[in-house]
């Protein structure tokens, strides 16, 4: 029944096999947007989101994600996700794309979104308490609002959106409880808006989808709306589906409204729809319950086509699936099912059991489905007959699958005769067909046929162009006669290729053969082609080879071949391009190719082969004959680059007159280096003049190559300097060589190049310098300038200088120092003066330089010879032009110093000289004079050491002194300075006391103590301050007396502390503490009256608190009172402390005071301190310790009376504390003052005030302290009291388990279940009691188990329960609860493991199909077979659907009780499986039951039929012997068939086998056997049984020789009647054919008259009828030969055929 089930339902993953944990199978936790994908929110063991691709299942893809909700795009990896921002109602949106790993958008909704959906790929459809929004994500827009939600959905759970494919309507689905009189009918609203109208619509239905449809006789779809509701109506429920359009189009056909009942079955009165479908393919709707119910109807009818349940467990998700018509559905196992339409058996049931044939006929149309085929034809031929000819054109352009588009409907529309006045009917139904789609090959023909002959081309392009016509070679032969271009498409389009080829070649496009070929994988004739194209065009020739040799394979063709073709035609130029192309690849076995086409070319067109070899394409040819034929055709280049021989070469060099000189250069590089000059050689010696260019160009491009030193030697050997200088110019910047720049200075020199020398040494690094000094002083040119560079780059000046002044070139002198190079003028003096020059000369030319000459070297030339005076001149007259040069007036300076010129005023006066230099100059000469210079420059380094050296320690004190450079002052003051004593003692006793600059005593007294000299310092500061001078009072100084006497001599600073008043007493007081002086530091205190600081010294440093207490009693200051405190509090004197902070007035340690009174345990005092605190501060904790002081002296009514007073006290935290500390009657008073009742309880129980605790913990209320109030009463056995606060307890879920455990681990078993039961009465019972009092009866009270689970099942934590009876081993409760929990894997298993307890037959068996496990089955078997065998078909039955027969029958094989199983296996034989079929058959044989096993045989072939048959062929019973050979028929073992019934003598059977077989020699040997064995009735049958095998002459002849001719008469008759019939047939047709013939010259008649009924046709244009005698005429069908062909009429077996009739004798 399931595989002709209208509708076919098939489980194509359950989300439990991909590890997706049944909690999450819901409604809120699972997403499927399409057919692509499902995607899964899991919220444990972690957060994580499951996609699940349809394409590939079992490989799902899991993320780590966290949210409320995840959606699948449609059609992409695109995952939206939404989730709560935290501690809001608002939801926050993203849009991830999985594929890049990129968020795409996000967006927080500022209200919260309670549904959302994709209603297209790129649009989001969000469902929020109000209203409704729209978000794209594309681009960057945000949510756009589109409606408001109407009244009648608030307060509904939304559960669909969706919006039409238009995006005009949108619908919202929500529902809601229901109506009070029922409220399990769950209740629908819709709320339907439009865009264009803006307006909404609100309407009751459950589900809502939208639809397309084409009316008849509109152009355009129509928007359906279908919705299904199911509503409660004066106390009737009413259950439909309504078709409705919305926006109808004005003016055109209009959708009629449709409605349709949806009938439930009793057993599902509150089902109701949850989702709608439709099927665009078929036009169905689908509308699928809650409960599993699927409606399908006709969505243009609403005509209900199937019903049925298609899932045991409820439905909660659908979406569609568009590429099968159908829909996916997800029920709460898991189960995701696919629901098609079976195409088979849809219209066969619609037109059988709904006995609805014109919806079987349109869906067959509309679907294109098999099933209609008679009622189409049937329909067709009554619309023929009632020449309703329009309607039965339409009706063949859409029959289903093409049935009626056959030639056999283009004849019956041909033979219609034609009205006057009207469209040929063979029009209508093409020009039908046309509009409809496309024409296929025979409709093609036949209608090309009637445009051809009409000669409308144009028609054919058109339907061609809108691809209306199926292409075929014949509809190419036709077209071929009125249009070769049309034709060749068609060709194409058909792959008619011979045509194609056939075609091209007779245009000329030969390219396009090949194209064609290779694309089709057609070989045409290659070398016919090419010599035909060749005939033509020689160009078209060489393109095609070039075509051929770039095909996949290599070219067809010989390269060869092709050459020798063009070359016999003297297609020399052909010929190369066509070889140049093909040889590009430069292979070797193509050498010989290679060769050919230079020799051709070398010989006819020597520029192309010079051009070839240009190229550099070829390497494989024959290169000494090619260098032979270029030597010959002049090409003396290409010869030399192909000849490999020495004397070849020298004998082509030679002709310098006709090769290129930049190609012979190029072809030197070349040659070996031997070789290279050794033709370089023959090259000079040829021609000198001549070839010395070449040679040049040659050696410089491949110096590098033949070495430097060759080609210099090689021009040297022919005294070729003009070669040389050219060769060594060209080299030279890249050399650095030395040899090489002088041999071209030289070459230079001796050509004239006077310039190019000048030019090298001035600009060259490289050459030997003394060398080419030597040399140009040898070579006496006239012009002195390149001796000048070399002398003046290599400093070589005195040289020229003395070479210039002995050759008497003066002038070379001056111009050397005035232009070249005025900074060597004082190299040039002093050898002027070494050889004796005339001083006016050489004044001259030392005024002639002026500034431009460097006075300092100048002065030192002239002082090494003692001439300074000589310069007398020159400086004054630099001096005199304002010249401030520091070397000029040190010159100045040295001049004056030695005439003795007043030089002390030039020393002071002077400020350009440098004092170092002329202090040095002066120093031996006066030291006193170098001292002023040294001053005046601040030299400190050279005045200490002229002074240390000559002993002048006055004036380096006060030099030192002025100077107050802290630097000079370390260096003098340095304890390695011998002299630092007399310095130090000059100091002292002048430089300072004539000194009456504060800043340079500062300097001093700092330099001291910098240099650590603290004795020395005190000397210098006594003599300072104390001896009354001018700094004796100043502050500064005084401080720094105390503090160096307190660093350095202790013994003085009391001393000094008496005599010095106008010093900083507290910072002095401070650095006498650090240095430990405490007396002098308290003496200091004291003086200045810093009372506080004196005290800290008495107790931080002298640690003497009489001391101090006496000093406090002495000055009375609370400060000092509180100093005194708080070291008593430190020596842990608490008394005494809190005696002085109480002087003191000091509230301000109290935190200390209090933690010290605390653990010294002085409460008495600390109250006292305490209340004088409270005097100054309201602080809490002060009034927070008070109470806790009083609570320790047992001062309780105090504690009231204070509390009653104002106070800041923290009296939660005070209780808490004295609670803590075991005070519960002062907790007890703060705790009932402040009302903390949960804390009174608790306090009470201390106390064990048990009933006055269970009052305070009520009105507490809370949790925590009614279970420590229980838990108390429990310990003391209050027991009534414990249950008063236990009920209060237990309906916490969190509290429950604990108090349990407390309660059993005390023993107290019945009190617990005594509470938990009344618990059960609470009116906020929890499912944790229901599961607790459970578990409490599994362990204490089993007998209360069952009927526990049963009533309060729903209330239940099952698993939680179950592993209780697991554990308690209640085998039978554990069942129920496993099934209860939809856990029936594991319900299966328990009944069989212990199945004494829980097994139970009707129970099994609604269990065992439901398990998921498959093992679960067989194990069920094996089960059944131990246990129970009597009942094991009972189960198998029920299995049947799900087990493998197979692995059935081999379980009960091995277990050797195959029999037992027979009713299970008749009952599932029909699936045709091996071993049922074989393990029923050996029954039937074992039985010898031929009649049921005949029927198996039959009807089930699966199985070893050879084997069976080998089995009973020799069974002692005939009819099994029989069932064998029957076997070997249908196996078609003929002979073994025959020779089995022929031994047992059953002649029916042989002659039906020969008969079926349609062996000839066979049935012909059987005539033999019956001959033979004398059966001649049985021979008279055989004829007419084998009638259409048997041959006429071999029956007669063995019916002649065997006298048995009236036997084998009837079968004569018989055959001569057949052929006579068929002589009659052929006459008939001849005479029709000729009446024929007749018909058509009366049809050229109305020919004229049917040209013109095209305006009658549809759009697209169809031709005329055809003309007479031009093919395409009436068509007859051929007649049915009377006796149905050549085979004989059936007849009865053993008997004779009817000899009646007109054909009888």
């Amino acid at each position: 029944m399931a595989a002709n089930a209208p509708i076919s339902m098939k489980e194509t993953i359950t989300l439990g096999s991909v590890g997706i944990n049944p909690q999450f199978i819901t409604f809120t936790h699972v997403t499927m947007e399409s057919d692509k994908y499902i995607c899964v929110r899991e919220t444990s063991p972690q957060n994580s989101v499951v996609i699940i691709d349809m394409s590939m299942p079992m490989q799902p893809l899991r993320r780590p994600i966290t949210a409320d909700s995840a959606l699948m795009n449609p059609n992409s990896r695109i995952l939206a996700l939404k989730a709560q921002v935290p501690g809001t109602t608002q939801d926050h949106l993203q849009v991830f794309n999985i594929e890049m790993k990129a968020k795409m958008k996000s967006y927080q909704m500022k209200e919260q979104v309670v549904f959302w959906k994709w209603i297209t790929p790129n649009t989001l459809g969000i469902v929020t308490q109000t209203s409704v929004y729209h978000w794209s994500v594309e681009g960057d827009s945000e949510p756009t609002k589109m409606f408001d939600r109407t009244a009648n959905l608030s307060n509904n759970q939304i559960i669909n959106y969706r919006c039409d494919p238009n995006e005009k309507w949108l619908v919202l689905i929500g529902i809601a409880p229901g109506s009070p009189e029922r409220p399990q009918l769950v209740k629908g609203n819709m709320q339907l808006f439009s865009m264009d109208q803006q307006r909404s619509q609100a309407l009751e239905a459950h589900a809502a989808c939208f639809a397309t449809f084409r009316v008849a006789g509109n152009d355009k779809d129509s928007t359906l709306i279908c919705f299904a509701s199911k509503s409660m109506n004066a106390g009737q429920v009413t259950s439909k589906m309504h078709v409705i359009e919305l926006g109808a189009q004005p003016g055109k056909p209009s959708f009629t409204k449709k409605q349709a009942d949806l009938f439930f079955p009793p057993d599902f009165a509150d089902d109701f729809p949850v989702s709608m479908q439709i099927s665009n393919k078929y036009g169905f709707i689908y509308v699928i319950t809650k409960l599993g119910l699927l409606f399908v109807y006709d969505l243009e009818t609403a005509t209900a086509v199937y019903r049925n349940r298609i899932s045991p467990d409820p439905i909660f998700l659908t979406t569609e699936a568009p590429s099968v018509g159908g829909f996916y559905a997800i029920n709460r196992r898991g189960q995701v099912l696919l629901a098609t339409i079976n195409e088979a058996s849809i219209v066969p049931f619609v037109s059988g059991q709904l006995n609805n044939l014109e919806l079987a006929v349109n869906l067959a149309k509309r679907g294109n489905l098999p099933g209609a085929e008679e009622l189409v034809v049937k329909r067709f031929q009554e619309l023929f007959a009632q020449t309703k000819y329009k309607e039965a054109a339409e009706l063949a352009a859409e029959s289903p699958q093409g049935i009626l588009r056959t030639p056999e409907t283009v004849a019956k529309f041909q033979t219609v005769p034609v009205q006057a006045g009207q469209t040929p009917p063979l029009l209508q139904y093409f020009g039908t067909l046309l509009t409809r789609g496309k024409l296929n090959a025979f409709e093609s023909l036949e209608l090309s046929r009637l445009v051809v002959n009409q000669n409308k081309k144009n028609l054919l392009e058109n339907w061609l162009a809108e691809d209306k016509l199926e292409c075929s070679e014949e509809l190419g032969d036709l077209v071929k006669t009125v249009d070769n271009d049309l034709a060749l498409k068609i060709y194409i389009k058909a792959r008619a290729t011979p045509k194609v080829v056939a075609a091209f070649a007779e245009r000329r496009e030969f390219d396009k053969i090949l194209i064609y070929s290779k694309q089709v994988g057609y070989t045409p004739d290659y070398l016919f082609l090419l010599q035909t194209i060749l005939r033509a065009d020689a160009q078209g020739a060489v393109n095609f080879a070039l075509m051929m040799s770039q095909m996949e394979g290599g070219c067809p063709l010989d390269y060869n071949t092709i050459t020798d073709l063009f070359l016999q035609r003297n297609l020399i130029r052909e010929a190369t391009a066509f070889l140049l192309d093909v040889l590009k690849p430069n292979l070797l076995e193509h050498g010989y190719l290679q060769t050919k086409v230079l020799e051709i070319n070398l010989v006819t067109f020597p520029n192309v082969a010079d051009a070839i070899l240009a190229n550099g394409m070829f390497s494989h040819y024959d290169r000494p004959r090619i260098a032979q034929l270029c030597e010959k055709a002049g090409l003396f280049i290409r010869a030399l680059q192909h000849y490999t021989e020495l004397p070849d070469i020298k004998r082509v060099i030679v002709n310098t007159h006709a090769i290129e000189p930049q190609a012979l250069v190029e072809f030197f590089g070349t040659l070996s280096k031997e070789w290279a000059l050794e033709c370089m050689k023959d090259l000079l010696l040829v021609n000198l003049r001549g070839n010395l260019q070449i040679i040049v160009q040659t050696a410089k491009e491949y110096c590098e190559q033949l070495g430097v030193d060759a080609c210099i030697k090689l021009f040297e050997q022919f005294k070729s300097y003009e070669g040389l200088y050219f060769f060594l110019g060209a080299y030279l910047s890249s050399s650095e060589d030395p040899d090489i720049h002088f041999k071209y200075i030289e070459a230079a020199a001796k050509t004239g190049q006077i310039k190019e020398v000048e030019r090298v040494t001035r600009e060259s690094n490289f050459y030997d310098a003394e060398k080419t000094k030597n040399f140009l002083m040898e070579a006496k040119l006239p012009d002195a300038r390149p001796l000048i560079n070399v002398c003046d780059r290599f400093g070589f000046v005195p040289d020229l200088t003395h070479y210039l002044y002995t050759s008497n070139m003066l002038r070379y002198i001056e111009g050397y120092v005035q232009k070249v190079n005025p900074g060597n003028a004082p190299l040039v003096v002093g050898q002027l003066l070494d050889d004796e020059c005339p001083e006016d000369f050489i004044k001259g030319l030392i005024l002639s330089v002026r500034s431009l000459l460097p006075v300092e070297p100048l002065v030192e030339e002239c002082e090494k010879r003692n001439r300074l005076r000589l310069l007398t001149q020159f400086l004054e007259h630099l001096v005199s032009e304002g010249s401030q040069d520091v070397h000029v007036h040190n010159a100045l300076g040295k001049i004056i110093i030695d005439s003795n010129n007043n030089p002390e005023h030039f020393l002071t006066t002077n400020p350009y000289y440098d004092s170092r230099v002329v202090g040095k100059y002066c120093e031996k000469r006066d030291p006193t004079l170098a001292v002023v210079a040294y001053r005046r420059g601040q030299c400190d380094d050279e005045l200490v050491n002229v002074t240390n050296k000559n002993s002048l320690f006055k004036l380096q004190a006060r030099y030192v002194v002025e100077r107050m450079d802290s630097d000079l002052w370390e260096k003098v003051l340095n304890p390695e300075n011998e002299f630092r004593r007399q310095l130090i003692d000059q100091v002292v006793s002048t430089a300072l006391p004539e000194s009456q600059s504060p800043e340079q005593v500062s300097a001093a007294v700092k330099a001291f103590m910098t240099a650590d000299l603290p004795h020395e310092l005190i000397e210098l500061l006594e003599k300072i301050v104390l001896q009354n001078s001018a700094f004796s009072g100043n502050f500064n100084l005084q401080n720094l007396l105390v503090l160096t006497a307190i660093k350095a001599d202790p013994t003085r600073v009391m001393d000094y502390i008496n005599r010095l008043d106008n010093f900083d007493g507290p910072a002095v007081g401070e650095v006498a503490v650090e240095a430990q002086l405490y007396e002098e530091a308290f003496a200091i205190f004291k003086k200045f009256n810093l009372n506080v600081q004196a005290v800290n010294v008495l107790l931080d440093n002298l640690r003497t608190i009489d001391r101090a207490v006496e000093f406090a009693f002495r000055v009375e200051e609370d400060a000092v009172w509180s100093q005194v405190a708080k070291a008593q509090l430190r020596e842990g004197l608490v008394s005494d402390a809190i005696e002085s902070f109480i002087r003191a007035e000091d509230s301000t340690q109290f935190l200390e005071v209090i933690k010290a009174a605390e653990d010294a345990e002085v409460y008495h005092d600390l109250v006292r301190y305490l209340l004088m605190v409270r005097q100054n501060n309201k602080e809490p904790k002060v009034d927070s310790e008070l109470i806790y002081a009083y609570a320790k002296i047992d001062r309780l009514g105090e504690i009231e009376e204070f509390i009653l007073m104002p106070n800041v006290a923290n009296l939660p935290n005070v209780g808490d504390r004295l609670y803590d500390d075991a005070l519960y009657e002062a907790a007890k008073i703060i705790f009932a003052f402040i009302s903390n009742w949960a804390k009174l309880a608790v306090t009470l129980v201390k106390l064990k005030q048990f009933q006055g605790a269970v009052d305070a913990a009520r009105k507490a209320n809370s949790s925590k302290t009614w279970k420590e109030v229980c838990f108390a009463c429990v310990e003391a056995e209050e027991f009534r009291l414990a249950q008063i606060c236990g009920l209060n307890v237990i309906i916490q879920v969190d509290d429950l388990e604990e108090v349990s455990e407390f309660y059993q681990n005390r023993g107290c078993f019945n009190e617990l279940i005594s509470l938990m039961e009344s618990g059960l009465g609470l009116e906020r019972a929890h499912m944790g009691i229901f599961t607790e009092l459970g578990v409490l009866y599994a362990r204490y009270r089993y007998e209360k188990l069952m009927e526990h689970i049963k009533l309060f099942s729903t209330r239940l934590n099952i698993p939680k329960l179950i592993r209780a009876c697991d554990e308690q081993q209640h085998w039978k409760e554990l069942t129920y609860l496993y099934i209860q929990y939809d856990e029936f894997d594991n319900a299966a298993t328990t009944i069989m493991n212990h199945s004494p307890e829980a097994w139970d037959h009707m129970q099994f068996k609604d269990v065992i199909v439901k398990v998921a496990s498959v093992e679960l089955y067989y194990k069920a078997v094996h089960f059944y077979l131990q246990e129970h065998p009597d009942m094991i078909n009972d189960v198998l039955n029920v299995l049947a659907l799900r087990v493998d027969h197979t692995r059935v029958v081999d379980i009960m094989r091995k277990a050797g009780h195959i029999r037992l199983v027979k009713p299970y296996m008749v009952a599932v034989q029909s699936n045709n499986v091996s071993a049922v079929n074989e393990a029923l058959n050996e029954i039937y044989v074992e039985e010898e039951d031929y009649d049921r096993l005949h029927e198996s045989i039959d009807l089930h072939d699966n199985f070893d039929q050879i084997g069976l048959a080998q089995k009973i062929e020799k069974h002692e019973l005939l009819e099994m012997r029989r069932v064998a050979a029957y076997i070997y028929k249908k196996a078609g073992r003929w002979k073994q068939s025959i020779a089995l019934s022929k031994k047992d003598n059953l002649y029916k059977d042989c002659m039906e086998t020969c008969s079926q077989s349609g062996d000839r020699e066979l049935s012909e040997d059987l005539l033999v056997f019956f001959i033979e064995q004398g059966k001649k009735e049985c021979f008279a049958s055989c004829l007419f049984v084998c009638y259409d095998i048997i041959r006429p002459d071999v029956a007669l002849e063995l019916a002649w020789m065997n006298n048995m001719i009236d036997f084998a008469f009837p079968y004569l008759l018989q055959f001569i009647r057949e052929y006579t019939g068929k002589v009659d047939e052929l006459i008939k047709h001849k005479i029709e054919t000729q009446n024929e013939e007749k018909a058509k010259e009366k049809e050229e008649k109305e020919v004229i008259a049917q040209q013109n009924m095209y305006a009658q046709l549809l759009p697209l244009a169809l031709p005329a009828p055809p003309m007479p005698g031009m093919g395409g005429g009436g068509y007859a069908p051929p007649t049915t030969p009377p006796m149905g062909g050549m085979g004989m009429p059936p007849m009865p077996p053993f008997g004779m055929p009817p000899m009646g009739g007109s054909g009888s004798y």
